[in-house]
């Protein structure tokens, strides 16, 4: 046996040679798995220096197969985080819809008269009123955060909603 056996992957004549060997296979199989958009040859670059930081773990015989798994699953963590972004980024585009200026307009001017209302109702109408229509707390729920009775929490409540209905029209 003229050849010495290798206990794990760490020389960098070995390790430059199986990334020559490896890399473009690599990137050709997470360029047809993937597409473009998700860059695999960043993701290459990545997969093999965690084969690096791992290298006194790895066996030349394991090597390939970490590689190859470790991109993958840089690849789909990519994946997924890409998802998340979309998924926020959905959330604020509501008013792309087809409403009309005149529309967004008188929403805006809703919008801008209700927190007018809001700012004078007092400051226990206003959490009442809040924790109750906002955050969708029962009355006997606001009693309790509160200190104070469910009639209390009524009372309150309800001449909040009588303030917002004299403040704004159409309420």
């Amino acid at each position: 046996m003229s050849q010495k056996l290798h206990k794990n992957i760490c020389e960098q004549q070995l390790f430059e040679r199986f990334y020559k060997k490896h890399s473009k296979s690599l990137h050709d199989f997470l360029y047809y798995k993937f597409g473009t958009h998700l860059s695999p040859q960043d993701k290459v670059q990545e997969a093999f220096i965690k084969l690096w930081q791992n290298c006194a773990k790895v066996t030349p015989d394991k090597a390939k197969s970490f590689l190859f798994t470790t991109a993958n699953n840089l690849m789909l963590n990519a994946v997924a985080h890409q998802k998340v972004v979309l998924k926020h980024r959905k959330v604020p585009v509501k008013h792309a819809t087809n409403e009309s200026p005149e529309f967004i307009l008188e929403e805006k001017e809703y919008n801008i008269k209700l927190q007018k209302a809001l700012a004078n109702l007092t400051a226990a109408q206003r959490a009442a009123f809040l924790l109750n229509r906002i955050e969708g707390k029962r009355f006997k729920e606001i009693a309790e955060l509160l200190d104070i009775s469910t009639k209390a929490v009524e009372k309150r409540i309800y001449g909040a909603l009588k303030q917002l209905r004299k403040e704004i029209e159409g309420l």
